[in-house]
């Protein structure tokens, strides 16, 4: 049985675009972290301590103030965020290689890993647990829906069936 090569198309296009885009952006964000780790790690102390959120006795007992948490929890993202990159580039290479049905496997991974840093780790526990829209100086949630979104759009793409073309003999058969 010989099989006919699959040309690229819109979908395959865009979905390695997509998929791309996020790569090089949490690629950015890991590198980032690591290179310069006292940056972000004030961010994270600062939503996990919740030292700046509004004073408030019902929600202040949810706060982490060791210092050996806080850290251990940003080197977790920063694990994570690599992880995320490394899957996507995989994906971005096998759809840019034409091997959608891995692209589309090892995409998902990467993007799913996004949405839940993103929308679980930093909108929900970040967001609302640990009271992070509450701060003026610590708020990281419109940069964390931004990319959950757009996570989002790029998992819907990943996951559109492929247009099957049909063969003659198929056209044919279904014309009897």
């Amino acid at each position: 049985m010989t099989t006919t090569p699959t040309r690229p198309t819109g979908l395959r296009l865009a979905a390695g675009v997509l998929t791309g885009i996020l790569a090089l952006y949490i690629t950015l964000v890991a590198f980032g972290n690591i290179t310069d780790f006292g940056t972000n790690q004030s961010y994270v102390r600062h939503v996990l301590s919740m030292d700046t959120t509004f004073k408030d006795g019902n929600l202040e007992w949810r706060a982490v103030t060791s210092t050996a948490l806080e850290d251990t929890a940003y080197v977790l993202i920063i694990v994570w965020e690599s992880v995320a990159a490394l899957l996507l580039i995989w994906g971005t290479s096998l759809w840019a290689r034409g091997r959608d049905d891995s692209a589309r496997r090892w995409s998902t991974y990467g993007l799913l890993m996004l949405m839940l840093l993103f929308g679980g780790g930093f909108i929900a526990i970040g967001g609302e647990w640990f009271a992070m829209w509450q701060s003026e100086a610590w708020n990281g949630l419109d940069a964390a829906t931004r990319i959950f979104l757009i996570s989002g759009v790029a998992l819907i793409v990943n996951q559109l069936p492929a247009r099957q073309p049909q063969s003659r003999a198929g056209t044919e058969a279904d014309a009897s």
